[in-house]
């Protein structure tokens, strides 16, 4: 199995911005000394996020980090310009070494309709569209297109070329089977958000998604897939990383409460119990992953990469502890695929 540190940079008042932003990419070159695989950035465009523009700060991250891949979490395809998605990581994907990673998606939240004139009619065709025109301008030096949501291409040239050939994009799900639709199609990997509900209705959409391959005509046993996970801390003693957690969550019930959201997981011992949050002692961390692999089949899983309520210090200490009693033993017992290795060609 292979490891992501993933944030979608929520941000209070209680930094600035810089400071937050800044806060990210230390988190970043901490994940790389630790030994993650990957690192995530997420794409958000309200409150109470500043994840509007993975690009620059993965970019950022690229500069202070030599081995780390570097997701997007997701890429909102819907509500960007394919052509200049496309510059920008295809720029990304040079500086960092061929090291990127797309998750895409059609995103999430009201601020869409009013940013961006994208809604709930026409979301997932302007994720469609936007994800077969960004593959087709990776793939090919010269493009002439046609579609709906922006003006046509004509033997068109967009530099700089991607130093990766082909980029792996992988194809966010939370609860649609539009986006496990498009994943089948292309035969792409699938990363289940695995986050907001128990198990079941993300169990039932990677099935689906097999499915959905072998109808389009892929092998459902090469399916790759990565799954998310709700909440993070591991500890030495299981009822010090629970009272340790509690109030973290209780804070999370208190802003569901605020916005009107009913809770799917009522406490701390439910969320453990029912949901994919990750909190206890390393073996019941192991025994949790195993017990999710066994339904969902994935080789990646992210975990929380901020402190999200932890110290400073808490949080290091779970990261370490996770990397040197946690992942060894889950990278021994769920074989994955290696991820792409660079190849340069003269």
């Amino acid at each position: 199995m292979k490891f992501l540190a993933i944030t979608l940079i929520v941000h209070d008042r209680r930094k600035s911005p810089r400071e937050r932003l800044r806060e990210v990419v230390d988190n970043a070159v901490l994940a790389e000394e630790l030994g993650f695989d990957g690192f995530g950035v997420g794409e958000r465009h309200e409150r109470p996020f500043i994840s509007s523009s993975p690009p620059v700060v993965l970019s950022h991250i690229a500069a202070r980090t030599r081995t780390i891949r570097l997701f997007t979490a997701v890429t909102t395809l819907s509500l960007l310009d394919p052509v200049r998605a496309y510059e920008d990581y295809a720029t990304l994907d040079n500086l960092s070494g061929g090291r990127l990673e797309l998750i895409v998606g059609k995103g999430n939240g009201a601020a869409q309709a009013q940013l961006f004139h994208v809604t709930a009619d026409d979301q997932w065709d302007r994720n469609r569209e936007g994800y077969e025109l960004f593959t087709k301008l990776w793939r090919e030096e010269r493009v002439t297109w046609e579609g709906r949501f922006r003006p046509p291409l004509t033997d068109a040239e967009v530099l700089p070329r991607p130093l990766q050939q082909p980029i792996r994009i992988w194809h966010g799900s939370a609860t649609s089977k539009a986006s496990v639709e498009l994943a089948a199609l292309h035969g792409d990997p699938l990363f289940s958000a695995n986050v907001t509900n128990p198990v079941e209705p993300y169990e039932e959409l990677v099935n689906h998604y097999r499915e959905r391959l072998a109808f389009h005509g892929h092998d459902p046993a090469t399916a790759l897939v990565g799954a998310g996970s709700a909440g993070f801390y591991v500890h030495e003693r299981s009822q010090e990383a629970i009272d340790a957690y509690r109030p973290i969550f209780e804070a999370r019930l208190e802003t569901f409460q605020r916005y009107g959201v009913p809770p799917v997981f009522t406490s701390i011992e439910d969320a453990i119990e029912r949901s994919s949050i990750l909190v206890g002692s390393p073996q019941q961390i192991i025994d949790k992953v195993h017990r999710y692999h066994a339904r969902l089949g994935h080789e990646v899983m992210h975990v929380q990469a901020d402190a999200d309520g932890l110290t400073e210090r808490q949080h290091r200490a779970s990261l370490e502890l996770f990397q040197s009693e946690v992942a060894p033993v889950l990278r021994r017992e769920i074989p994955s695929r290696p991820f792409p290795a660079l190849e340069v060609t003269a």
